[in-house]
């Protein structure tokens, strides 16, 4: 455990807080009415070698998982919420210390909350704690160059391209090619959210 983790983070309608196993009948219900929306972009799991068998986890495994990473510092486990109800997830992952204090963001959103600002605000909010109470200096997200609502998030935010990643994940079934966009501390000294406010149209400064 450390200071910059449990975290709840907050802007507006929107806060991001740790998974919990209370979560899971929301969580489920969440999923299930987006299976098709988010089908296209989930990671899957390669078929396992001769005599080996993989299976999925339970929701209570993977919060026990998720848990264990987030107590070892090596990840942040957020779900969403959007007006207090469950509206997706958000994980701060591969955090790794050293000479590269780096990690990389992944995240999916409820289809009926998409185009409101929740995704762009829930990053924004994720990457200013990274940089500013945990001690990163990079963030990435690397996504599917197909993912066209994925990469709005990354460009609104004003993350840079920095090129493709071949066959970089299994995602619905294959080892897809994916982008890499990234920012650095440096390059958000006013932070993310703040860089986000100023960009978003009709939204007050705070």
């Amino acid at each position: 455990m450390n200071a910059s983790w449990p975290a709840e983070l907050v802007d507006g309608d929107i806060t991001l807080r740790p998974i919990r196993m209370r979560d899971q009948r929301s969580w489920r219900e969440v999923n299930r009415r987006n299976r098709d929306w988010l089908r296209p972009w989930e990671a899957t799991v390669p078929p396992a070698p001769p005599g080996h068998v993989i299976q999925r986890p339970t929701y209570r495994q993977m919060v026990r998982h998720l848990r264990s990473e987030a107590n070892a510092g090596r990840m942040l486990p957020f779900v969403i919420e959007y007006q207090g109800r469950l509206a997706g997830q958000l994980t701060v992952a591969g955090i790794t210390w050293g000479s590269m204090c780096s990690a990389h963001v992944g995240y999916w959103v409820d289809q009926s909350v998409a185009g409101r600002g929740v995704m762009p605000t829930s990053v924004a909010l994720a990457v200013d704690h990274c940089f500013r109470h945990v001690g990163l200096h990079r963030v990435e997200v690397c996504i599917r160059p197909e993912n066209t609502p994925s990469r709005r998030v990354v460009e609104k935010l004003g993350f840079r391209e920095e090129g493709p990643r071949p066959r970089y994940l299994h995602i619905d079934g294959a080892w897809r090619d994916h982008l890499v966009f990234a920012l650095t501390a440096e390059e958000v000294p006013e932070g993310l959210l703040n860089r986000w406010r100023q960009a978003r149209p009709g939204t007050p400064q705070k």
